[in-house]
């Protein structure tokens, strides 16, 4: 008994030895001198003013989840360095992967056009007469002289608008934007996809309502087909 009373004593007292060692392990284990990722995002274009709007179209829209090309589908800023190298921007992502990105400027910028009786996002419930599948083919800065000049950054949207129970398609068509960054900078960088997205999303939905128009019996009501994804 007075062994045991002697040993719990001593392993009292290193207690508080081996803990603070322990806790000075894991905090050098946590530190890093990695800098902090910077989080971008880019926001939808308001619809530009018409002097004679055209009329809604009694018709439906819902948006599939896009696609993406090889190496896209990922929330990293994605530049092109010559020979077809691929690479990303360190310590930056955008705030979701690039189809969700895309996927929700479309649903907006759609919405925004007062072309459609409603506009549905991928996840929406409601039913839809039409659906548009967007695959994205290009969303990167483009290096095609090396890292010292600025890039150009290119948005390709590869669309194809169709009833929503897949019977028909009614249009495939491309959708595309380009600008220059102003600065080899990455905020410059940045603010040239806003402007190539812009571009891209515009162009798509101009080219949607066309391929609508030109539909024969395209004002007839929404069906049933999706209700309850």
């Amino acid at each position: 008994m007075g062994q045991w009373a002697t040993d719990w004593n001593r392993l009292r007292r290193i207690a508080p030895i081996l803990l603070a060692l322990g806790v000075a392990g894991c905090s050098s284990l946590l530190h890093s001198d990695a800098p902090p990722v910077q989080v971008y995002t880019l926001r939808a274009a308001p619809a530009a003013a018409t002097a004679d709007p055209r009329p809604a179209a009694m018709a439906s829209l819902r948006v599939a989840h896009p696609l993406a090309g090889p190496g896209l589908g990922t929330s990293q800023i994605v530049l092109l360095q010559p020979d077809h190298r691929m690479s990303v921007y360190a310590a930056s992502e955008w705030a979701a992967d690039a189809p969700v990105l895309i996927g929700s400027l479309a649903t907006q910028t759609l919405r925004a056009s007062g072309d459609w009786s409603s506009v549905q996002d991928a996840e929406s419930p409601f039913p839809a007469r039409y659906l548009l599948q967007i695959s994205i083919r290009r969303f990167d800065a483009d290096y095609p002289a090396g890292a010292g000049v600025p890039p150009t950054v290119h948005v390709t949207l590869q669309c194809t608008l169709g009833s929503e129970d897949a019977r028909k398609v009614l249009a495939s068509f491309a959708a595309a934007g380009s600008a220059a960054a102003g600065a080899n900078r990455l905020s410059d960088v940045v603010a040239a996809f806003q402007r190539a997205t812009d571009q891209a999303l515009r162009s798509m939905s101009q080219q949607a309502f066309a391929a609508l128009k030109a539909s024969p019996g395209r004002s007839g009501p929404a069906t049933s087909a999706g209700a309850g994804r």
